[in-house]
């Protein structure tokens, strides 16, 4: 499915950016700055004020590829997405984890879905101190969901569940998931691929858990 996008903010703390994935559209920021991150955590939580409860977020990572043997990487970007809002935190080059965002990955009625998210979690708090309360694997729910005892779900990869599930494309160029996820600038298509991983699995989250 063919993914565009166009910058229309930038600034000295964050760019924001409108991604086409499809006939969908995610305004998406892309910070390293904990204000701007406490922003978006704002905004999101006044306007899903009503259903806090029943709050789905999709939740993904990335780092520089691994080329040697016991070399470690830590995350550099965390995504976060709920509806069409997405926000790339670059946490490599933030200052601090702000509380905000420590906070609204703890809150326990909160319920972050990825595929292959206990990784996924367990890197983030081994790399970054950042713990999360309640999540879900959308492998798993998808099996629990449409009634696979085989486990056949669990371990496909994101490109393919959201096939299963959505019946929609992700692209995942070999180049952009090797690419360099610790630069201080992410170029428009790590931006769109950062951008629709989260979105996807937000999508996925929702449908299954508001149709099964």
């Amino acid at each position: 499915m063919a993914t565009r996008s166009e910058q229309i903010f930038s600034n000295e703390t964050h760019d924001i950016y409108e991604v086409y994935y499809g006939d969908d559209r995610i305004r998406t920021t892309v910070t390293a700055d904990p204000a701007t991150v406490s922003e978006w955590i704002r905004q999101i939580e006044w306007v899903h004020r009503r259903r806090l409860n029943q709050l789905v977020i999709g939740l993904d990572i990335e780092w520089r590829p691994i080329r040697q043997r016991n070399q470690h990487n830590p995350v550099a970007v965390l995504q976060l997405c709920v509806g069409r809002r997405c926000l790339i935190f670059q946490i490599l080059h933030a200052p601090a984890v702000p509380h905000s965002l420590l906070a609204f990955l703890a809150r326990p009625h909160y319920t972050f879905v990825g595929v292959g998210i206990e990784e996924d979690i367990e890197k983030l708090e081994e790399d970054h101190s950042v713990r999360v309360a309640r999540w879900e694997d959308l492998g798993v729910l998808a099996d629990q969901c449409l009634g696979f005892c085989d486990g056949r779900l669990w371990r496909v990869g994101l490109r393919n569940l959201a096939e299963q599930v959505l019946g929609r494309e992700v692209l995942k160029p070999r180049q952009i998931t090797l690419s360099r996820w610790d630069s201080e600038w992410l170029s428009a298509k790590q931006i769109e691929y950062a951008c629709v991983d989260a979105f996807v699995s937000f999508e996925m989250g929702r449908h299954l858990k508001s149709n099964f």
